[in-house]
């Protein structure tokens, strides 16, 4: 594939910066930053501008947090002058990094996401007997900087881009010369990126034709269970090898008609049922959401918002006994 050049000129183009803002304040303009920001807005992208021109990107500016859903997880926000700064580097390179994706990588892509993922690994789950799930531990934290600019290398030619993501990527690390914060626009697409390279693998060098990834959760399909076992020890040699990483111990290799654990679901060939994890997350939030409501601190508009932003998940399965639950008690739409 062709590296692409002349790249860092566009990110610093006004439009696309007060594009990069826009994306950036979307559905934020009531928080105090993004106010503060859009109040001296052309003096602000003047400034974006000219930190760019001059090869003095202000980056690393960061406020972390914890949130616990359903494993405990560290956020990793930056700044909103920075958030416009990513915006505007996506805004030319993810079309870059997108002509290197496969059909099947799902995640941070238009047109694709989770929804689109479980579908079509239904489809596969109902072609081929045999699954093999796998996902990689502590991902995000184990990405290798080197490397992955190294493959970014490989698809971009402008120095200055290459730069500015080293700068970006070196402003955070969870051991020397290692990890991406989680939360983070730059980050996502990174982190996607990287094992793009696994996906090309799986599909080019071991040939395998039922294969879904989304970020580093992935699973293949195969005609039986020794096939797929090969490629588990192939796969092992290969992230380790290339991309520095290893895979949990939690390795699902079954039959198709058992179920594949996969993004809070179990995918059987004909149905979708809830993943035991993603059912007891939702109780939970039931339970909270209940309380919220009897104590007062919400009226009935408030707890049907939530319900149904609850709901918009557990719909996607074949839940219809427990979303008729759901209506008998709370009289919220299903």
């Amino acid at each position: 594939m062709k590296r692409v050049g002349q790249l860092y000129e566009r990110i610093c183009e006004p439009e696309n910066l007060r594009l990069a803002f826009l994306k950036s304040a979307r559905g934020k303009r009531g928080k105090r930053e993004v106010g503060a920001y859009a109040g001296r807005l052309d003096e602000n992208l003047r400034l974006l501008r000219e930190q760019l021109l001059a090869r003095r990107a202000d980056v690393g500016h960061y406020h972390f947090f914890t949130v616990h859903d359903p494993k405990e997880r560290l956020i990793c926000a930056a700044a909103f002058p920075e958030r416009v700064l990513h915006h505007a580097v996506m805004n030319v390179c993810e079309p870059v990094l997108e002509r290197y994706a496969i059909h099947d990588s799902y995640a941070c892509r238009a047109g694709k996401g989770m929804h689109a993922a479980v579908r079509r690994a239904q489809g596969f789950a109902a072609r081929f007997p045999w699954h093999l799930k796998l996902d990689v531990r502590k991902y995000f934290d184990s990405i290798a900087h080197d490397r992955l600019l190294a493959l970014l290398a490989r698809r971009i030619k402008d120095a200055d881009v290459l730069r500015l993501f080293a700068e970006i990527v070196g402003t955070y690390h969870t051991q020397p010369g290692r990890g991406l914060p989680i939360g983070n626009l730059v980050s996502q697409h990174l982190a996607n990126f990287y094992l793009g390279h696994l996906d090309h693998w799986v599909k080019e060098t071991l040939r395998v034709a039922g294969y879904v990834r989304y970020m580093d959760d992935f699973v293949l399909w195969g005609g039986d269970r020794a096939e797929l076992a090969g490629h588990l020890a192939a796969a092992r040699a290969f992230l380790d090898a290339e991309l520095g990483l290893a895979l949990k111990e939690n390795v699902q290799l079954n039959r198709s008609e058992r179920g594949v654990p996969f993004l809070g679901y179990r995918v059987y060939p004909g149905r979708l049922a809830l993943g035991p994890r993603a059912r007891g997350r939702f109780a939970r939030k039931l339970r909270g959401y209940e309380r919220e409501w009897n104590e007062g601190a919400w009226s009935e508009a408030d707890l049907a918002r939530h319900m149904e932003a609850l709901l918009s998940y557990v719909r996607f399965a074949d839940t219809v006994a427990l979303r008729r639950r759901i209506v008998g008690r709370y009289g919220t739409a299903a």
